[in-house]
């Protein structure tokens, strides 16, 4: 599709998507509960990890994640000690199991104290003149090995090197950094540029019926390929048309790939 058509039919949907309504029913609405930004980079993260399958079991999960947290999730996590892992007892959702929530808890935690914040350790991954791969690459080696004896499952945190399209972890990037009124804007060592689309199967589809994307899988390659042809359209903030992308072949459905 040529770049002009591609905007002209893009930008009316970022228009339609891309405002306050669509917060309501998705995993960014536990995040824009609170009101301080560390509750609000803490949650998020445990938010994007829980972002797969139906919106309403996610937010159902997350929900009592949040009471477990005692609604202060950024305290609950500076101040765990194995001896309240107990609060985290019972907690599932789909493959995450109630270890993961205690290993991820203890690997933020450590993080925190090194970095000061989550922000600092993606920003600390950058590479200047590159998009955030090399940013997520360090951000999940970071949080999978700083507690070694955490047990934290790579299949939890999606790394480039492995080829993933890190969906998640790039949407995580998006809420933090691009201003609102969906995302939260409060990562200022990120700028919008330097995002890229977090591919799902709904994008990707989309991508390819208007011939925005040529790779056939969904893959950290795709992510590339995607990101090149919307920072065409947009160089400062190429992350934009993943609400036209994925609201054009999902918004009102009820599952989250």
């Amino acid at each position: 599709m040529d770049p002009a058509d591609a905007r002209a039919l893009l930008d009316p949907l970022v228009g339609r998507y891309e405002r306050p309504a669509f917060i309501d029913d998705d995993p960014i609405s536990v995040v824009w509960a609170f009101d301080d930004p560390a509750d609000r980079e803490v949650i998020g993260l445990f938010a994007a990890v829980l972002a797969w399958g139906r919106r309403s079991v996610i937010l159902s999960k997350l929900a009592d994640l949040v009471d477990r947290m005692d609604a202060r999730p950024h305290r609950f996590v500076r101040d765990f000690a194995l001896t309240r892992a107990d609060r985290l007892d019972g907690f599932k959702h789909r493959t995450f199991s109630s270890a993961d929530a205690v290993a991820l808890t203890r690997s933020v935690q450590a993080a925190l104290e090194e970095h000061g914040s989550l922000g600092a350790l993606f920003a600390g991954g950058l590479d200047e003149g590159s998009d955030i791969g090399p940013a997520i690459q360090t951000f999940s080696d970071t949080l999978l090995t700083i507690v070694p004896d955490a047990g934290m499952r790579s299949k939890h945190l999606a790394r480039p090197s492995t080829g993933s399209a890190c969906k998640r972890l790039a949407m995580y990037a998006r809420w933090m950094t691009r201003p609102g009124p969906v995302d939260l804007g409060q990562w200022t060592g990120v700028r919008p540029d330097q995002l890229v689309i977090p591919l799902d199967v709904h994008t990707g589809t989309q991508a390819r019926r208007l011939g925005l994307l040529e790779r056939r899988y969904d893959d950290w390659r795709a992510v590339q390929e995607l990101t090149d042809v919307c920072r065409q359209l947009a160089p400062d903030d190429p992350a934009r048309y993943d609400f036209a992308l994925f609201g054009l072949g999902a918004y009102g459905g009820g599952d989250i790939e």
